[in-house]
Protein backbone atom coordinates (compact mmCIF):
# COMPACT_ATOMS: atom_id res chain seq x y z
CA UNK A 1 0.00 0.00 0.00
CA UNK A 2 1.27 3.75 -0.95
CA UNK A 3 1.10 6.25 1.64
CA UNK A 4 1.97 10.08 1.53
CA UNK A 5 5.07 11.62 3.33
CA UNK A 6 4.61 14.65 5.24
CA UNK A 7 7.03 16.84 7.03
CA UNK A 8 6.15 18.22 10.81
CA UNK A 9 5.34 21.47 9.14
CA UNK A 10 2.24 19.64 7.25
CA UNK A 11 4.84 19.97 4.00
CA UNK A 12 4.31 17.17 1.56
CA UNK A 13 7.76 14.79 1.43
CA UNK A 14 6.41 12.36 -1.24
CA UNK A 15 5.27 8.91 -0.75
CA UNK A 16 6.28 5.47 0.49
CA UNK A 17 5.52 1.88 -0.31
CA UNK A 18 4.18 0.15 2.74
CA UNK A 19 4.69 -3.36 3.31
CA UNK A 20 1.22 -5.33 2.91
CA UNK A 21 2.87 -7.97 5.19
CA UNK A 22 3.11 -5.18 8.18
CA UNK A 23 0.63 -3.20 7.22
CA UNK A 24 -2.35 -4.86 4.95
CA UNK A 25 -3.49 -7.44 7.30
CA UNK A 26 -7.06 -7.58 8.82
CA UNK A 27 -6.90 -7.13 12.08
CA UNK A 28 -7.85 -9.74 14.36
CA UNK A 29 -8.47 -8.46 18.00
CA UNK A 30 -7.89 -12.27 19.48
CA UNK A 31 -4.32 -11.91 18.29
CA UNK A 32 -3.93 -8.56 20.28
CA UNK A 33 -5.75 -9.17 23.07
CA UNK A 34 -3.27 -12.56 23.72
CA UNK A 35 -0.27 -9.88 23.27
CA UNK A 36 -1.41 -7.04 25.23
CA UNK A 37 -2.34 -9.64 28.20
CA UNK A 38 1.70 -10.67 27.92
CA UNK A 39 2.37 -7.56 28.05
CA UNK A 40 0.73 -6.27 31.01
CA UNK A 41 1.18 -9.43 32.94
CA UNK A 42 4.60 -8.91 32.66
CA UNK A 43 4.66 -5.68 33.54
CA UNK A 44 2.90 -6.42 36.90
CA UNK A 45 4.79 -6.46 39.86
CA UNK A 46 3.29 -9.04 41.98
CA UNK A 47 4.26 -7.55 45.24
CA UNK A 48 1.23 -7.82 47.05
CA UNK A 49 1.69 -9.62 50.45
CA UNK A 50 -0.60 -10.54 53.57
CA UNK A 51 0.60 -11.60 56.97
CA UNK A 52 0.41 -15.43 57.83
CA UNK A 53 -0.33 -16.78 61.45
CA UNK A 54 3.39 -16.77 62.30
CA UNK A 55 4.04 -13.07 60.96
CA UNK A 56 1.68 -11.01 63.00
CA UNK A 57 2.13 -9.49 66.01
CA UNK A 58 0.05 -10.68 69.35
CA UNK A 59 1.37 -13.06 71.38
CA UNK A 60 1.58 -16.98 71.20
CA UNK A 61 0.64 -17.53 74.70
CA UNK A 62 -2.57 -19.96 74.70
CA UNK A 63 -5.42 -17.86 75.30
CA UNK A 64 -7.23 -20.06 77.95
CA UNK A 65 -7.69 -23.66 78.82
CA UNK A 66 -8.47 -26.39 75.92
CA UNK A 67 -11.03 -27.97 78.20
CA UNK A 68 -13.58 -26.75 80.32
CA UNK A 69 -14.69 -23.61 79.28
CA UNK A 70 -17.75 -24.34 76.94
CA UNK A 71 -16.39 -22.76 73.78
CA UNK A 72 -14.56 -24.12 70.79
CA UNK A 73 -10.26 -24.99 70.94
CA UNK A 74 -8.02 -21.93 70.06
CA UNK A 75 -3.83 -21.59 70.49
CA UNK A 76 -3.44 -18.14 70.07
CA UNK A 77 -4.73 -14.85 68.93
CA UNK A 78 -2.76 -15.13 65.76
CA UNK A 79 -5.65 -17.46 64.47
CA UNK A 80 -7.37 -16.49 61.01
CA UNK A 81 -10.66 -17.19 63.05
CA UNK A 82 -9.69 -14.18 65.13
CA UNK A 83 -9.32 -9.90 64.27
CA UNK A 84 -6.34 -9.06 63.20
CA UNK A 85 -4.91 -12.60 63.62
CA UNK A 86 -3.08 -14.10 60.00
CA UNK A 87 -4.82 -14.55 56.74
CA UNK A 88 -4.91 -17.77 55.61
CA UNK A 89 -3.96 -18.40 52.09
CA UNK A 90 -3.55 -15.12 50.85
CA UNK A 91 -0.85 -13.45 48.54
CA UNK A 92 2.40 -13.60 48.36
CA UNK A 93 4.96 -11.90 45.75
CA UNK A 94 4.90 -13.75 42.51
CA UNK A 95 5.49 -13.25 38.81
CA UNK A 96 2.44 -12.94 36.62
CA UNK A 97 4.15 -13.22 33.42
CA UNK A 98 3.57 -16.15 31.02
CA UNK A 99 5.38 -17.15 28.13
CA UNK A 100 4.56 -16.11 24.86
CA UNK A 101 6.18 -17.63 21.02
CA UNK A 102 8.41 -14.65 19.81
CA UNK A 103 6.78 -15.61 16.33
CA UNK A 104 3.34 -14.74 17.82
CA UNK A 105 4.71 -11.35 19.55
CA UNK A 106 5.59 -10.06 15.75
CA UNK A 107 2.30 -11.57 14.11
CA UNK A 108 1.00 -9.13 17.16
CA UNK A 109 2.99 -6.31 15.99
CA UNK A 110 2.03 -6.80 12.47
CA UNK A 111 -1.57 -6.91 13.13
CA UNK A 112 -1.28 -3.54 15.46
CA UNK A 113 0.32 -1.59 12.38
CA UNK A 114 -2.26 -3.21 10.25
CA UNK A 115 -4.94 -1.96 12.69
CA UNK A 116 -3.85 1.40 12.62
CA UNK A 117 -3.31 1.87 9.20
CA UNK A 118 -6.90 0.39 8.37
CA UNK A 119 -8.63 2.61 11.12
CA UNK A 120 -6.56 5.58 8.98
CA UNK A 121 -4.57 6.52 12.08
CA UNK A 122 -1.32 5.99 10.61
CA UNK A 123 1.35 8.99 9.86
CA UNK A 124 4.66 8.65 7.99
CA UNK A 125 6.86 11.54 8.19
CA UNK A 126 10.34 12.35 6.57
CA UNK A 127 12.12 12.64 9.70
CA UNK A 128 11.48 13.09 13.75
CA UNK A 129 14.01 16.42 13.71
CA UNK A 130 13.75 19.17 15.61
CA UNK A 131 16.02 22.56 17.26
CA UNK A 132 15.47 21.71 21.00
CA UNK A 133 12.63 24.07 21.37
CA UNK A 134 9.21 22.49 23.08
CA UNK A 135 7.21 25.23 22.12
CA UNK A 136 7.60 25.57 18.76
CA UNK A 137 6.98 21.32 18.28
CA UNK A 138 4.04 21.70 20.45
CA UNK A 139 2.72 24.17 17.74
CA UNK A 140 3.35 21.95 14.66
CA UNK A 141 2.21 19.01 16.58
CA UNK A 142 -1.09 21.11 17.72
CA UNK A 143 -1.49 22.01 13.80
CA UNK A 144 -1.24 18.47 12.71
CA UNK A 145 -4.16 17.55 14.65
CA UNK A 146 -1.80 14.85 17.41
CA UNK A 147 -3.59 15.06 20.45
CA UNK A 148 -2.48 11.30 21.71
CA UNK A 149 -0.14 10.20 19.36
CA UNK A 150 2.99 7.61 19.45
CA UNK A 151 6.21 8.50 17.20
CA UNK A 152 8.61 5.47 15.96
CA UNK A 153 11.90 6.25 15.00
CA UNK A 154 14.97 4.51 13.78
CA UNK A 155 17.24 2.41 15.48
CA UNK A 156 17.72 5.42 17.29
CA UNK A 157 15.72 8.85 18.70
CA UNK A 158 17.13 12.14 17.76
CA UNK A 159 18.43 13.86 20.87
CA UNK A 160 17.24 17.38 19.92
CA UNK A 161 13.76 15.94 19.06
CA UNK A 162 13.33 13.49 22.46
CA UNK A 163 14.63 17.19 24.60
CA UNK A 164 11.51 19.02 22.55
CA UNK A 165 9.19 16.41 22.97
CA UNK A 166 9.61 15.62 26.27
CA UNK A 167 7.43 17.90 28.04
CA UNK A 168 4.16 17.79 25.65
CA UNK A 169 1.56 15.89 26.64
CA UNK A 170 0.43 12.76 24.95
CA UNK A 171 3.60 12.56 22.63
CA UNK A 172 5.46 9.86 23.53
CA UNK A 173 8.81 8.72 21.24
CA UNK A 174 10.08 5.29 21.08
CA UNK A 175 13.09 3.80 18.61
CA UNK A 176 11.88 1.01 16.45
CA UNK A 177 13.27 -1.79 18.93
CA UNK A 178 10.96 0.01 21.89
CA UNK A 179 7.94 -0.65 19.38
CA UNK A 180 5.01 -2.99 20.92
CA UNK A 181 1.58 -3.59 21.07
CA UNK A 182 0.51 -2.21 23.62
CA UNK A 183 1.58 1.47 23.16
CA UNK A 184 1.19 1.43 19.95
CA UNK A 185 -3.02 0.20 20.26
CA UNK A 186 -3.29 2.66 23.71
CA UNK A 187 -2.40 6.01 21.41
CA UNK A 188 -5.00 7.73 18.86
CA UNK A 189 -2.27 8.57 16.28
CA UNK A 190 0.93 6.45 15.58
CA UNK A 191 3.46 8.48 13.47
CA UNK A 192 6.30 6.93 12.17
CA UNK A 193 9.36 8.40 10.55
CA UNK A 194 10.74 6.76 6.81
CA UNK A 195 13.80 5.39 8.76
CA UNK A 196 11.50 3.68 11.35
CA UNK A 197 9.39 1.91 8.43
CA UNK A 198 12.32 0.56 6.95
CA UNK A 199 13.74 -0.74 10.62
CA UNK A 200 10.47 -2.06 11.00
CA UNK A 201 10.37 -4.04 8.02
CA UNK A 202 13.54 -5.33 8.58
CA UNK A 203 12.90 -6.60 12.01
CA UNK A 204 9.43 -8.22 11.34
CA UNK A 205 10.49 -9.58 8.12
Amino acid sequence: MKLDVIKLDGGKAGSVDLDDALFGLEPRADILHRVVRWQRNNAQAGTHKVKTRSETSYSTKKIYRQKGTGGARHGDRNAPIFRKGGIYKGPTPRSHGHELPKKFRKLGLRHALSAKAKAGELVVIEEAAAEGKTAALAKQVKNLGWKRALVIDGASVNEDFLKAARNIEGLDILPTMGANVYDILKRDTLVITKAGVEALEARLK
